[in-house]
């Protein structure tokens, strides 16, 4: 730990975790029988996190909640109203100036609204009007210029009829938040194993002997993931991580569920060993770790000794072997130090681990998935996994670790601009209309179409898009042309005061509440990360009786434009939603057979993996090598004066949701306009600890990139590196900077350089 850094002395988990949900709790005053939820959160028949991804063990703890499970559940089941009054006290235009916390402190929406221009104001309407007003706003615009986006929360139920609303309006605009953290995986995984998800099982994590651990952190991502990881280390197996920024979740770790580890605070080690690796660096230090595997096999060869490669797999398996071997016996070692940032020595070690282990699981987040090269990254991995036949086996394989708590489900059931990923003839056949077959736009798609005007109306299932893309000063302006917004929401954020000419804000029901429908109450569903599908059934009374369900809401569009026909049943499907879940599994029988029987199965009913079954759905028919042309991951070099830019979020936030201005894990309090940069590169440049400065973006397009009142902040980061935090710092990631193949934008490794603020100059 360099001298003089700021950092947090605790450890994950313990006292701290508490105290944060205590902390929310206090200021929420969450409604009577919140605890009773929390008590059934991410249990069988209970409810199903609206927060991250993280698979629902079948046997779980008392507690099966972390810190920001509960912060997500508690801000939901606030006491707090935002009513009609708020928005007839405040105009649109005054909001605009709010923080994004004070925003969603106003508390829950509670009527649907429709924006009043005369008055600048959001007015309340009922839903018939609403519902009839959109439709209206609707019919005239070209169905290609129309986007149905999706946050990624919503259910299997909401999202497969909101899939088929957009197809029936006649495209495959359906690009959701895995555009911006995940869509990588799902192109650059199904490229070189044919399965765009990960091919992991929560239980492998029982029997590995070996995790390699790129970009992701659980402490502030997936803190239950900090489980099965304190249990791994326990065990013997050997963490080997890769993160440009030392994270105290991936150090050590107090379990809260242990009576005897609380008392004495006597943290569980987690990382054997910890490689800060430079932004976009992966690439070259797998590339060490393979050539050292490559040794270690020559080695093993001449003593005839077993050998490290697992050739019988190399030779039933795989494709292009033969071309990634001969790169990585000739890459040299100053290359891979170089743009690693990391000495030989410390990869030969971490290889060395590899090479010992039986079974090794490759865990990985955004610090892979958001570069230019990103998709270049996982096909790394993916190589090195292949060398030792660590895909398809128990206790090994490809582990992404997502974000929203839907997220991959809700592509499982058809949210996707990609045709081809969706059975579209059966849904033809099964509905009666003749879906679009042109490929739809991804999100950062949808952001160029709203500059140069094409887009002219976008329906948001959830989220907060605007606040959430790149280059907010190049998107916002022109967002607010666009000939209608329409957004499905529980409570205000910033993308609702980024409007369109006609615009509805449309609350809905959170899922620990009550849905109540024709038929009685209704259970909905969600798929983890680890492909498991889970029933999910919500309690507590809605906030207001003017809410409606995601479900009821998007088939109100779909009757409004009038869409029924006797095999579109809109209303039948919103009565009982059964009926949707016997509709999912006709399109999809392979994957949803006998859904609604399932469906409450301990620990979700799993819904395959073909390459977990060595079946390899590629162009080969094999597992496919991938060959680099690059050893950075980066979109943009090193220059004299240049910075790499990493976005984070902090332990008091999700994604957009900001829960406090605190980041307890890394030492940080009571702001979020930081600059984290390592007292190295504060010494070589002058830099106070506390001085504000201005990042500028250094992407060479000749476009002017600012974030303004950033306090530097000693931290320890390898040099040229510098963090801060998502949103606020999206301005300096330009539109067009993003993987390659995915589109997914490259905020882990953004350059900027540095502006002081008395000077005016660049240092």
């Amino acid at each position: 730990m360099a001298e003089g850094t700021v950092r947090y002395t605790g450890s994950a988990g313990g006292f701290g975790s508490v105290k944060g949900m205590a902390k929310v709790a206090r200021r929420e005053r969450p409604i009577a029988g919140a605890l009773t939820t929390l008590a059934h959160q991410n249990k069988t028949e209970g409810y199903m996190c609206s927060s991250c991804a993280w698979g629902k063990p079948a046997s779980p703890h008392t507690f099966e909640f972390c810190e920001n499970g509960a912060k997500a559940t508690l801000w939901d089941l606030t006491r707090d109203r935002c009513t009609p009054d708020f928005f007839a006290q405040h105009t649109v235009s005054a909001l605009r100036g709010w923080e994004d916390y004070d925003l969603e402190m106003t508390g829950r929406l509670t009527h649907p609204l429709r924006y009043d221009a005369a008055s600048d104001t959001y007015v309340p309407c009922d839903w018939d009007e609403a519902f009839a007003g959109i439709a209206a706003a609707l019919r005239p615009l070209p169905p290609k210029s129309v986007v149905f986006y999706a946050s990624g929360k919503a259910s299997l139920e909401t999202s497969y009829l909101y899939a088929l609303l957009a197809r029936r309006f006649g495209n495959n605009n359906l690009p959701d938040s895995s555009n911006m953290c995940h869509e990588t995986t799902s192109v650059g995984l199904k490229k070189v194993i044919g399965s765009p998800v990960g091919t992991c099982k929560l239980e492998d994590f029982e029997s590995c002997d070996c995790i390699l651990y790129f970009g992701q952190n659980p402490g502030t991502n997936s803190p239950r993931f900090l489980h099965p990881l304190q249990l791994a280390a326990q065990r013997g197996c050997k963490i080997i991580v890769f993160n440009p920024i030392r994270e105290v979740g991936l150090i050590r770790f107090i379990n809260p569920q242990n009576p005897m580890q609380m008392l004495t605070q006597h943290p569980t080690p987690l990382a054997h060993q910890y490689l800060q690796v430079r932004p976009g660096g992966d690439i070259a230090a797998i590339m060490g770790m393979a050539k050292r595997v490559l040794e270690r096999d020559a080695i093993a060869q001449a003593a005839g000794e077993p050998r490290v490669l697992d050739q019988d797999f190399l030779d039933q398996h795989t494709h292009d072997w033969d071309a990634f071997r001969t790169q990585a016996e000739a890459t040299g070692w100053n290359a891979i130090e170089r743009e690693s940032g990391l000495k030989r020595g410390d990869l030969e070690a971490a290889a060395d681990v590899y090479c010992d282990a039986e079974r090794t699981i490759a865990v990985y987040g955004m610090g892979i998935t958001q570069h230019v090269h990103g998709t270049k990254s996982i096909g790394m991995i993916v190589n090195l996994m292949l060398m030792r036949g660590n895909i398809g086996q128990k206790g090994a394989g490809m582990c992404p670790v997502r974000g929203h708590s839907n997220v991959q489900g809700q592509r499982t059931v058809g949210i996707s601009e990609k045709p081809e990923l969706v059975p579209l003839d059966k849904i033809a056949e099964q509905f009666g209309f003749e879906p679009p077959r042109d490929t739809g736009h991804t999100t950062v798609e949808v952001c160029e179409g709203v500059v140069d005007g094409s887009v002219k109306a976008l329906v948001s299932l959830g989220g907060n898009l605007v606040r959430a893309v790149p280059d907010h000063r190049a998107v916002e302006e022109p967002w607010m042309e666009q000939a209608l917004t329409v957004f499905v929401a529980t409570k205000l954020n910033r993308s609702h005061l980024i409007h369109g000419k006609v615009s509805y804000l449309l609350p809905c029901l959170a899922r620990p509440e009550a849905d109540v429908q024709a038929s009685g109450p209704q259970a909905v569903t969600i798929e983890d990360s680890f492909s498991c599908i889970h029933g999910s059934w919500g309690k507590r009374p809605p906030a207001s009786p003017h809410l409606k369900s995601e479900v009821a809401i998007v088939a109100g569009i779909a009757e409004a434009l009038g869409y029924t026909s006797d095999k579109l049943r809109w209303d039948e499907w919103t009565a009982d939603y059964a009926l949707i879940r016997d509709e999912i599994a006709e399109t999809y029988p392979e994957l949803f057979h006998d859904f609604n029987a399932r469906m409450w199965q301990p620990g979700g009913f799993y819904k395959g993996n073909k390459a977990r079954e060595r079946i390899w759905l590629t162009e080969s028919g094999k597992a496919e090598f991938t060959v680099p042309e690059s050893l950075s991951a980066l979109g943009v070099g090193d220059a004299l004066g240049r910075f790499h830019l990493v976005t984070l979020r902090s332990n008091d936030q999700f994604n957009t949701t900001i829960y406090g201005h605190d980041d307890r894990l890394r030492g940080i309090h009571g702001t979020r306009m930081v600059l984290l940069i390592s007292p190295r590169d504060m010494a070589e440049h002058g830099l106070r600890r506390g001085e504000l400065v201005s990042l500028i973006g250094d992407a060479g397009d000749n476009v002017e990139r600012r974030v303004e009142g950033l306090a530097v902040t000693p931290f320890d980061l390898p040099d040229g590196c510098v963090a801060g935090y998502y949103p606020e710092l999206n301005p300096l990631v330009p539109l067009w900077y993003h993987d390659k193949d995915s589109k997914t934008p490259a905020a882990k490794g953004v350059p900027v350089r540095i502006e002081r603020a008395s000077k005016g100059a660049g240092v």
